[in-house]
């Protein structure tokens, strides 16, 4: 299956998801204080790469939330994969599950088939990561088609307080359209 990729500065779709405590919000709903959001889309339980980049992201939070960015991880798990994930996390942020494969399409993630039931029970997305701005347009965005490439953590944060610094005045990149 093809994808058709969102642009930078594309609004970012509304998505509804289910968070960990059961609660239906959408992923563009921002914590109080914060204007900006970070939606991080993981391929789900059964993957420990992505347990590994949760609970790393959980180091950044802080930074992120001085900079007043709202971060929020889903992947297309059930609600019971969820809460068996949850013991493997230390994390405090916000975690969803319920992505399913249309919304997946319509954020332009590449989706994979298990390759047994013993990796899963359904199809899910591969990893991505959308920053969107207080305008809920796309900042950055980095999708990918396999469990090995993700933003560095450090360099994402670090460009992050670079771009939300005013004094650089610093754009949505990659808009240009020939």
């Amino acid at each position: 299956m093809y994808t058709q990729k969102m642009h930078p500065a594309a609004t970012f779709p509304e998505v509804s998801v289910t968070l960990s405590t059961g609660e239906t919000v959408s992923l563009t709903n921002k914590e109080e204080g914060c204007d900006w959001k970070m939606v991080v889309v993981f391929r789900g339980k059964h993957c420990p790469i992505c347990t590994k980049y949760l609970n790393k992201l959980e180091d950044f939070t802080g930074r992120l939330r001085e900079m007043n960015i709202d971060v929020v991880a889903v992947s297309g798990d059930s609600k019971a994969q969820l809460d068996e994930h949850l013991d493997e996390l230390s994390i405090n942020f916000p975690i969803a599950c319920g992505l399913s494969q249309s919304d997946m399409e319509k954020l332009g993630l590449y989706i994979s088939e298990p390759r047994s039931e013993k990796e899963t029970d359904h199809n899910f997305a591969e990893p991505a990561l959308f920053v969107l701005n207080s305008d809920n347009e796309i900042h950055i965005a980095e999708i990918a088609n396999a469990p090995f490439v993700r933003p560095d953590l450090e360099q994402l944060v670090s460009g992050l307080e670079f771009i939300r610094n005013p004094d650089n005045n610093y754009p949505i990149r990659g808009t240009l359209k020939s």
